[in-house]
């Protein structure tokens, strides 16, 4: 962290720049403070001179989009994206990100602190990386913002902050002809062969990752520095100095096959099976690191707002080489041959530009002197910000890139797909396809020459990357990311220039295609060799096609290619889904989801209702008679029964047509006016409800000589059973009324032979209820044949919000202080007690046979005896941090438990707790989607569970 410069921008929106808190290759990290607020956040910020080039600004909102739907966990939630509604006609506005300060030190200057880590902080920070990654890859989405320099250790856990390539570049600049070259610090083994990456790269990294933190280096440092590109792709890794205990790990995750490689899940199971939340309780940074965290922290809080220098604008770019040098032949920029067209500025390109990957000459073919070019690395100054995380390894051998199976089209994202059906994924997953049109990687000619053969001499030198402003060295080291991942000795060196000496493979992000320049005859000293960069916005599957949707380009979806045969589920892995159904995005959102015999999944809306079938995932109809409507329950063999705001309806299942309807006001005739509540619960045909009407009190006759009173509106409610099956009242009985507009609203907490226990939700009490509670809830019991009151208990200190559950056998089940009660129902007489996580609470309790199945805040689920209270087993979510207790849904064979909350869906082994997977969906594949912040919902159905989350529904197979 260090002082602002006179050139660095001064407010970011609400936001003051308070101090320089890190600078990246391709932007530079401020700590700010809200001036509302007085929230510390960090601001990411593109270098002006990047931030001028279109590609770059479409990637960099990409990236900070795909941060926005990873937001939670071990992901800071962003405050602001600081996007600008259009770009002024006097040059680009600053652009920048905010998101949420949090103490912490990156990976790299943890490393030059402290040292390697140990074990268990091993297995913390491996298992919270891969969290993110199984997010990231449950979309089909590559993440490729792996390095020593994003990752950061804070006091609860490891936090990521880069979200594509641009974030975790080792070097980025600006080139001729509107491209943008970013040079990568990590390179796998299919990189290296040309082939495109996947899943399995970012677990190749992260095993780079994870071997560098154990160790303070990297598996494939020793030998000549020429010979870097051949160990990366067939030498062992050297992991003798890797704890033993996962060595084994970090082994199969540097297989050389992607598809040897562990998944993310998996990673995080072996490493946590408790969750890296669960691991790091009580801390889990040495103490040199704590300490160093802490001093930030305090460093940080105590910054003021510096004074602005009048005579520099608050939005200044840093300055830029007045002397540009002259545009020489380079990979990045490509000269056209005589007669051909020069790539044109984004402005000026034709509308029918059509993108074309670039060729690469065959190495064979390449013009080799007698004598090898001898080579040098000359590294820059520590401070400089030329200075970058070396890469793995250069390739050798540059094979051509294969023909894009179609070309970008330009337009607003749109890719065909018709999210209002069902997207099937049971063709196996496909791999991610690498954005074409907009990511190469160049390499020098003379690490792509065949085996044997002398490299290539450069015929011109390669213009210095444009200047920016020095930087201040705060430790040894490189400047980006602290210590490199390779030794800069360890590397190939290449000519001077744009990547530094020694300079490593660039990215090329070009402007939108131009026609695409004949290659001129100096271009077979360079060969282009297309990687794949994974779409930052994620991955669409649908009907056998895959569509990769980069940084604002199009990409067609395509049927060319074969879908793989599906891998065998691994523990850790959720299994794949047998559909996924989205529910249009025409329509408004869903309101209730249920599950009618196994056959159906009904959703309502404001404007409809509508079903979907559970064996295919195709909708089957919609009725807007069902608009708004509640709990879609079985009513006999052959009738769906939804209750809506002004009537009883039954529907066909078949086709959603209108069977019986019954209005409130022709059933409820001597109650005029009632306003039906929630359904407070069902058992066979039979729902419980509340309602309420308001009726007009006559004020009593006045004595003589007095005046009359005047009339009140009173309301009155009752309680009331129904048979959904011969659509009749059971009976009614008058209950108080509940805060304005006067419905109490009941929850059924257990059906028993002869009554029926109800609790009323805390929020619809009166005040005079709550005043007379005296913080202690209430169990209401009412006769099953007549609905009688029969009596009203309070349990010890329960209070009117704890959770509750019950069971026939008359024990209730109750969330006290921290700790979970049983109590006999009937006497109030405390039973057994379980104890909690401090500072947390029990969430509704799920009665399973002779077991209970426990939730709590602190995101943990578990299985206690019903008899005993003795804990059977307790696991965790893995989600880091408090909210709501995840909510418990069993399979339909009660050997599966499901924990749902606001970040993802966790399945355990109901006996055991054995974790068999998790699923999270990182929202709308589309990159100009909107960010979803629904919790999940899981609704068992059978031998499926289906996962909710917003309008996006996953059919998950189960046992």
């Amino acid at each position: 962290m260090e002082a602002l410069r006179q050139d660095d921008p001064r407010r970011f929106g609400r936001f003051t720049a308070l101090a320089r808190f890190h600078e990246g290759a391709s932007a530079v990290r401020y700590v700010a403070r809200d001036t509302a607020s007085g929230e510390v956040a960090l601001i990411t910020a593109a270098r002006p001179e990047l931030a001028a080039v279109p590609a770059y600004r479409r990637r960099f909102q990409a990236e900070a989009r795909t941060a926005e739907r990873l937001a939670g966990g071990w992901v800071a939630p962003p405050l602001d994206t600081g996007e600008e509604p259009e770009t002024p006609a006097d040059g680009p506005e600053t652009l920048w990100t905010a998101a949420g300060y949090v103490p912490a030190l990156p990976l790299a200057e943890a490393i030059g602190i402290a040292g390697p880590l140990d074990e268990r902080a091993l297995r913390i920070l491996g298992a919270g990386i891969a969290e993110i990654l199984s997010r990231v890859h449950a979309a089909g989405a590559v993440l490729q913002g792996l390095a020593p320099g994003t990752v950061l250790l804070a006091a609860d856990g490891p936090r990521l902050t880069a979200f594509g390539p641009l974030g975790a570049a080792a070097s980025a600049e600006a080139r001729p002809g509107g491209q943008l070259s970013v040079r990568l610090g990590y390179l796998t083994p299919e990189q290296i062969e040309g082939k495109e990456v996947s899943a399995a790269s970012d677990l190749f990294v992260l095993g780079l990752l994870l071997a560098y933190a154990a160790t303070g280096t990297t598996p494939f440092t020793e030998g000549p520095a020429e010979e870097a590109a051949r160990r990366i792709a067939g030498d062992e890794p050297e992991l003798d100095a890797v704890p033993e205990a996962l060595r084994e790990l970090i082994t199969n995750c540097l297989a050389k096959d992607p598809a040897a490689r562990p998944t993310a899940g998996t990673v995080a199971a072996e490493l946590a099976l408790e969750g890296a939340a669960g691991l790091a309780r009580g801390g889990w940074l040495p103490e040199r690191l704590a300490a160093a965290v802490a001093d930030q922290e305090t460093r940080v809080l105590a910054l003021e707002a510096p004074e602005e220098n009048p005579e520099t604008p608050a939005e200044a770019p840093a300055p830029v080489s007045a002397e540009a040098p002259e545009p020489v032949e380079d990979t990045a920029a490509p000269q056209p041959a005589e007669g051909t067209t020069a790539p044109q500025s984004e402005d000026a390109q034709p509308e029918d530009a059509q993108p074309e990957d670039a060729r690469p000459v065959d190495a064979a073919a390449l013009d080799v002197p007698d004598s090898p070019v001898e080579t040098s690395v000359a590294p820059a100054p520590a401070g400089s910000p030329a200075t970058a995380e070396p890469e793995d390894a250069r390739p050798v051998d540059a094979p051509a890139p294969r023909e894009p199976a179609a070309s970008a089209a330009g337009g607003d994202g749109d890719i065909g797909e018709d999210r209002g059906t069902t997207r099937f994924l049971n063709t196996g997953p496909r791999p991610p396809q690498n954005d074409r049109p907009t990511t190469q990687l160049s390499l020098p000619a003379e690490l792509v020459a065949p085996p044997g053969t002398a490299p290539a001499p450069v015929a011109q030198p390669i213009p210095p990357a444009l200047p920016v402003a020095p930087v201040a060295p705060q430790h040894p080291g490189p400047t980006h990311g602290g210590p490199a991942p390779y030794p800069a000795a360890a590397l190939p060196a290449g000519p001077p220039g744009s990547g530094g000496a020694g300079g490593g493979p660039m990215v090329s992000l070009p402007l939108p295609p131009a026609p695409a320049p004949v290659p001129d005859p100096a271009a077979s000293r360079r060969t282009l060799l297309t990687i794949a960069a994974a779409a930052v916005g994620g991955l669409i599957v649908g009907g056998g096609s895959v569509a990769a949707l980069g940084s604002g380009d199009t990409a067609v979806a395509t049927d060319d290619k074969p879908a793989p045969k599906p891998r065998r589920t691994l523990p850790g892995q959720p299994p794949e889904p047998r559909w996924i159904y989205t529910h249009p995005a025409s329509e408004s959102s869903p309101l209730t989801t249920a599950v009618w015999r196994d056959k159906l999944l009904l959703v309502t809306s404001e404007s409809q209702a509508s079903a979907v079938d559970l064996r295919t995932g195709k909708r089957l109809w919609q009725r807007a008679d069902g608009a708004k409507g509640q709990a879609a329950l079985a009513a006999g063999a052959d009738l769906v029964f939804v209750a809506s705001p002004s009537e009883f309806l039954w529907l066909s299942p078949k086709n959603g047509k209108v069977v019986h309807r019954v209005r409130y006001t022709d059933a409820f005739a001597d109650l005029p006016g009632l306003a039906v509540g929630p359904l407070a619960g069902n058992s066979g045909p039979v729902v419980w409800f509340t309602g309420s009407h308001t009726v007009t009190v006559k004020a009593p006759k006045p004595k003589k000589g007095k005046k009359k009173g005047k009339d009140k509106e009173v309301v009155q409610a009752h309680f009331f059973a129904y048979d959904i099956v011969q659509r009749k009242e059971l009976w009614r009985t008058p209950v108080p009324a509940g805060r304005a507009p006067g419905t109490p609203a009941y929850r059924v907490v257990v059906d028993r032979s002869a009554d029926v226990l109800v609790r009323q939700d805390a929020v619809s009490l009166t005040a005079a209820e709550v005043k007379a509670a005296k913080g202690k809830g209430s169990i209401r019991s009412f006769d099953q044949k007549t609905g009688k009151l029969l009596w009203t208990k309070q349990y010890a200190a329960v209070s009117p919000e704890a959770a509750t559950g019950g069971d026939e056998d008359g024990t209730l089940y109750a969330a006290v202080g921290k700790d979970l009660q049983a109590f006999e129902t009937d006497t109030t007489k405390p039973l057994w007690r379980v104890e909690g996580s401090d500072g947390s609470v029990f969430g509704t309790p799920l009665v399973a046979g002779p077991l209970i199945h426990t939730t709590e805040r602190s995101q943990l689920v578990g299985a206690v005896e019903r008899e005993s209270g003795r804990l059977v087993w307790r696991r965790s979510t893995e989600v880091p941090g408090t909210g709501n207790a995840p909510s418990l849904t069993l399979s339909g064979s009660e050997k599966t438990l499901v924990a749902a909350d606001a970040v993802q869906v966790t399945a355990f082994s109901a006996a055991d707790g054995e974790r068999l997977w998790k699923f999270q969906d990182i929202g709308s594949a589309d990159p100009k989607g909107a960010t979803v912040s629904a919790p999940y919902r899981a609704l068992a159905a059978g031998e499926t569970v289906v996962v909710q989350r917003d309008r996006a529904f996953y059919a998950f197979p189960v046992a």
